[in-house]
């Protein structure tokens, strides 16, 4: 159970690092670029994706000994699933709501935290032993 909860606490705080990058890339290319907040948020993505699979696959998940070529795979997986969600949301919130687009990119990105971290450990990051 200690285990566990250090893992949560380690994947917490990778997590972080990798939203704050989403968002910060996001809102860098809407206010510097011109962006618009949709498109904005799919190099936030990119750029998140890089630190979140290198701070799990290094960090959160090691003890998984998973290969590095089959977790990146997995994990993009879970990833564009995810961003497939808060894409969705996105927009549609953006049109719905008066509620300003980094406000809600962040509550988007924190809201999907929990089922990243299921499929990131129930299967993205898992190894499976050699037959």
């Amino acid at each position: 159970m200690r285990a566990t909860l250090r893992q949560i606490g380690i994947f917490i705080g990778v997590g972080c690092a990798a939203a704050a990058t989403h968002w910060a890339v996001a809102v860098m290319l809407v206010r510097a670029l011109g962006m618009a907040p949709l498109a904005a948020n799919v190099g936030g993505w990119l750029a998140a994706f890089a630190v979140s699979f290198s701070g799990h696959y290094h960090v959160t998940f090691r003890h998984a000994r998973a290969s590095w070529t089959a977790a990146v795979r997995r994990y993009f997986l879970v990833s564009a699933l995810g961003f497939l969600v808060n894409e969705s949301a996105y927009a549609w919130l953006l049109h719905a709501t008066s509620i300003r687009y980094d406000v809600l990119l962040a509550g988007i990105l924190v809201a999907l935290a929990a089922a990243t971290y299921v499929a990131s450990r129930l299967w993205a990051f898992r190894h499976r032993p050699a037959r």
